[in-house]
């Protein structure tokens, strides 16, 4: 049913015979279905359902590869750092890893882990009668999925705790949840050292990994009566004790997630059973016919997140081999005497946020620089001659151009990949469109943790740029109007707020009625808080969102996440911040200078020898040089006027979820941020 007849629209109006209600545009469903979808085949009514399911129908074939590391490679390197504006030489030390081959474990085999894992948490008394939640603070890994599967198995709901959370979110994880059993990593151990003595309510520690010396012991005395144990041992105890599977039901709640919290603390999202199932049957509805078993999946973002959560069961399903790779050892830059995941791994698919996508396309775009002025022309002759080829339907071209250059381009992903997914938010329309051409062929989607993930994706037989997509089969989506923004039901396109509803919504936030009460209608509609817009091949698009428009001193609002999707595609950026308030007529923008483009340009602009990030950061000549880029960029791009920037701060600082400048989802912590930068911002912005 997915795959679309003929010019079929992504979605239709529920009826579409009555008139359009007041305010609002009709609801739209998915055109793959007439009723909403709550599982992706009969029988699947629960999380354990899904691992029953693919040990049945994908038995002995590869499930779940790791890599371990097996050394750590200490390089030294010498740099040039201006000291008080004479050059230094100064000797740093860069750490590498080696990593051994994927390690697999088959589908049978995850399902007798997680059976095993579950009867030895029960054996140590984590998961009997009057259980609360069992907490997960752990990096993605195969052993995160493992016990998240043994918790189904037990019929216990999870509470996911980021592995970057420091001592304050993670006391705030385990306290409000009231747990009593948790899992993590042993580099974690000493973080939850620091934290132990307030948090009443935890009795087991499982922790999987090598922890160093003493780091246990000190664990153990830091609580009294509190038991920690390696998951080795609870394996083990597990074959000797095996326990039945406890039958959970539909309606049960799985799943405390906690939102990443990029604005105040953050909230606990109650998931249950059929939440899951049905934003799993999601997946498949639309997408089995582009899913196969063959397939490979390059897991690394962070399964604490609603994204890759959702999607890794969704593979689950579908019998996809999920390879679990790192942030930091995912190319080849950063080991040594092995290949780098993506290369080792091979994916026929790769998920991902806006982050990971600009970065992707900045490596090729700096390659492609880097190399002789005859490849850089026959590069971005390609680029546009392809994507002429497509927009217009001449044959032959996109074959050429592939076989000429974007082959290669693709073999640095090991030659298989197939599809990109992107999600988390609004990646930019030059980056979705240089993908597309250059590498492979882009799905965007959109959801949030409070509609499991699922709120529309964008099948690949629409191959447009700028759309999320139909609504997903498990939930029904309407426009409302936002009067204040002039966004109308009425406006041509229709535009408003997003609502949604239907089996793939949450159930509500813990412990907080208030909130439910201000997110929920009396008629199940969850207010999403994003501005959409239906286009008329049926398909969704987001605009705006109302808490991230500003109003400038001329009365006119900006959408900053919009702005900056834009700006961050500018490949002298890294990353980047939209400031802007009342009392000026447009926005400035803290932006993270590139650590490999921006001093090239630098230096190519005659503007100095390029080597001292951080003085040319400080350079007023290149920030005021950087302006000027930047706007270049927003007006290509349809930006005018008071979305231009007054004004930049340059900075060498990298932002990440460990420094505070980031959530875990590699969302932008804009408190910290304006906070941090406040001196700065105030002199350009003044």
């Amino acid at each position: 049913m997915a795959p679309r007849k003929g010019k079929e629209p992504a979605s239709w109006e529920v009826d579409a015979n009555k008139p359009k209600p007041e305010g609002e545009t009709r609801v739209r469903r998915s055109y793959a279905v007439k009723e909403l979808t709550t599982q992706p085949a009969p029988g699947i009514d629960t999380v354990h359902d899904v691992l029953l399911y693919a040990a049945r129908t994908h038995g002995a074939k590869q499930g779940f590869g790791s890599r371990e590391t097996d050394k750590v490679i200490n390089e030294d390197k010498v740099v040039t750092k201006m000291v008080g504006g004479k050059e230094e030489k100064q000797t740093k030390t860069w750490s590498y890893f080696k990593l051994k081959p994927y390690d697999w474990v088959s589908y049978e085999g995850a399902l007798q882990l997680a059976k095993q894992i579950g009867s030895g948490l029960r054996e140590l008394g984590s998961g009997g009668e009057g259980e609360t939640y069992f907490n997960i603070y752990a990096g993605t890994s195969r052993n995160w999925m493992l016990m998240s599967h043994a918790c189904a198995f037990n019929a216990v709901p999870i509470c996911t705790a980021y592995d970057s959370l420091g001592p304050d979110g993670l006391t705030h994880s385990l306290n409000e949840t009231e747990v009593r059993g948790m899992f993590t990593n042993a580099d974690l151990l000493p973080t939850l050292t620091k934290i132990i003595s307030k948090c009443a309510s935890v009795k087991l520690v499982v922790y999987d990994g090598k922890a160093e010396e003493g780091v246990v012991a000190k664990l153990e005395a830091a609580k009294e009566g509190i038991k920690v144990v390696h998951l080795d041992e609870v394996i083990r105890i597990g074959k000797e004790n095996m326990k039945e599977a406890v039958k959970a039901k539909p309606e049960d709640v799985y799943c405390c997630m906690y939102t990443s919290g990029s604005t105040g603390t953050p909230k606990g999202v109650l998931l249950t059973h059929r939440n899951v199932t049905a934003a799993i049957g999601s997946v498949w509805t639309l997408l089995y016919d582009i899913l196969k078993p063959d397939m490979t999946y390059l897991a690394f973002l962070p399964l604490a997140h609603i994204l890759e959560f959702v999607v890794e069961n969704s593979f689950v399903f579908a019998g996809i081999g999920i390879g679990y790779g790192k942030v930091k050892t995912l190319t080849d830059a950063n080991v040594r005497e092995c290949k780098g995941d993506i290369a080792e791994l091979r994916p026929a698919i790769m998920v991902g946020v806006p982050a990971v996508w600009e970065l992707i396309r900045k490596g090729v775009l700096s390659k492609v620089e880097a190399g002789p002025a005859i490849k850089k022309s026959v590069f971005n002759w390609a680029l546009s001659a392809k994507q002429s080829a497509v927009q217009y339907g001449i044959p032959g071209i996109a074959g050429l151009t592939d076989a000429v250059v974007f082959n290669q381009v693709r073999a640095q992903t090991g030659g298989k990949l197939k599809y990109l997914f992107n999600g988390g938010g609004a990646v930019s329309r030059n980056t979705q469109t240089f993908l597309n051409t250059a590498l492979v062929q882009m799905i965007q989607g959109y959801g949030l943790t409070e509609s499991t993930a699922m709120a529309a994706i964008l099948h690949p037989s629409w191959a447009v740029v700028g759309a999320v997509g139909g609504p997903v089969p498990a939930a029904e989506v309407k426009l409302v109007d936002a009067t204040e923004l002039k966004y109308f039901s009425t406006n041509s396109p229709p535009q408003g707020e997003i609502w949604v509803r239907g089996p793939a919504i949450f159930k509500g936030y813990f412990k907080r009625p208030d909130l439910d009460e201000e997110a929920f209608t009396s008629d199940g509609w969850f207010k999403t808080g994003d501005i959409g817009q239906w286009n008329k091949d049926g398909t969704l698009s987001i605009i705006d969102r109302l808490k991230n428009l500003i109003k400038l001193s001329g009365g006119e609002y900006i959408a900053v996440e919009h702005l900056e999707s834009i700006y961050k595609s500018c490949p002298l950026v890294a990353n980047g911040a939209i400031i802007a308030n009342g009392e000026h007529n447009q926005p400035a923008m803290v932006v993270v200078a590139h650590p490999q483009n921006f001093p090239k340009w630098v230096q190519k602009q005659g503007m100095g020898s390029g080597e001292d990030l951080e003085e040319m950061c400080k350079d007023e000549k290149v920030v005021n040089a950087v302006l000027k880029e930047l706007n270049d960029v927003g007006r290509k791009q349809g930006l005018k006027g008071m979305e231009l920037l007054e004004a930049v701060v340059l900075t060498e600082e990298e932002w990440t979820p460990e420094s505070g400048f980031l959530t875990a989802a590699q969302k932008l912590q804009r408190r910290t941020i304006q906070k941090h930068y406040e001196d700065r911002i105030k002199k350009v912005y003044a």
